[in-house]
């Protein structure tokens, strides 16, 4: 007796949706493509906006920036929902298991004084710039253009009131659950002279109607100096101060900034590349509010870091200004 097998291949009527197949042909898309690609409506809106009745919903003159097809952009990290909230998750993991070994070795008590009350004074009232953060993002993820480019900026908002809360318990782990060094940030941002500089860029910021304006005096600007200044030269220069152990609280911040630098120079890249009129309206917001938060910075970098501390985060913005065309 013989058993012959047989197989035998079945064609799938569908590959795809028809979305994605409109664009990508007629194959097996990526969850991303799927999740991110021409899901924002573009015609037959029901109704235009009360508060703005001349727009449409995701009307494309709400920036000065002209695309053919906004859905030219990708996240090189290809986060939808799903992805995303795995990446994070590993992430705070990693992150909420250097918060308890902090917390259980008494490392807080290990610094110096002066250590610890420079840390109060130079880095946790940014708890508070970086809830400007998130509703700046938040603004460009509601009058953005479309999915694939918003969902970005949703993300990026999320994150930005993660590190708020993350910074509010690098100051409770400094002075015991207390909450005095949280009152003490709040007043240092309220008005110490050294920050009113920050918080009146963040808020200039908060007054802007043009999205992709916002994305460039926050994310792009601001973020890449504030984060140079803080996450790189500052720890390093409490580490020679005694207070090494801080670089546990914030691999989070420092982890994340490269992560999300791949979708801003990516977002940024090919806007620049779109046309002429592009690079020259993002050139001229750069040199605008890059002149601003350099000015408003500078008497944070004096007192964090040293006087050659602006310098040095220039430098690295105009690197990362030159890799995107600019």
């Amino acid at each position: 007796m013989s058993i012959e097998i047989k197989t035998a291949t079945l064609e799938p009527i569908r590959h795809t949706y028809e979305h994605t197949k409109r664009r990508f042909g007629d194959k097996p898309a990526s969850r991303y493509q799927e999740a991110s690609y021409d899901i924002a409506p573009e015609q037959n809106f029901h109704y235009r906006p009360t508060w703005q009745p001349d727009k449409e919903l995701f009307d494309q003159s709400r920036t000065a920036v002209v695309m053919d097809d906004w859905n030219v952009h990708k996240d090189p990290r290809q986060y939808y929902y799903g992805t995303y909230v795995q990446a994070r998750a590993k992430l705070q993991e990693v992150t909420e298991s250097n918060y308890a070994f902090f917390d259980k070795r008494g490392f807080a008590d290990r610094m110096p004084e002066e250590v610890r009350q420079k840390i109060i004074r130079c880095m946790v009232p940014l708890r508070h710039a970086e809830l400007g953060a998130n509703m700046n993002n938040m603004f460009c993820f509601s009058y953005g253009t479309a999915t694939v480019v918003n969902q970005g900026f949703l993300y990026h908002s999320m994150d930005r009131l993660g590190i708020a809360q993350y910074l509010s318990r690098v100051g409770l782990l400094l002075d015991g659950n207390s909450t005095e060094s949280l009152a003490a940030a709040k007043e240092f941002w309220m008005s110490d002279p050294v920050w009113q500089g920050m918080r009146r860029y963040i808020e200039n910021v908060l007054c802007l109607e043009d999205w992709f304006e916002v994305f460039i005096a926050q994310n792009v600007v601001l973020d890449t100096l504030v984060y140079d200044l803080i996450y790189r030269q500052f720890d390093e220069k409490i580490t020679e101060e005694g207070g090494s152990d801080l670089a546990m609280l914030i691999e989070f911040m420092q982890e994340w900034h490269k992560d999300s630098s791949r979708w801003v120079d990516a977002t940024l890249k090919t806007t620049v590349g779109e046309s002429e009129h592009n690079r020259e309206t993002i050139r001229r917001w750069v040199a605008d509010w890059q002149e601003k938060a350099v000015a408003d910075l500078a008497p944070l970098a004096e007192i964090a870091v040293g006087d050659d501390a602006m310098n040095a985060c220039v430098e690295v913005l105009n690197k990362r200004l030159a890799k995107a065309g600019l």
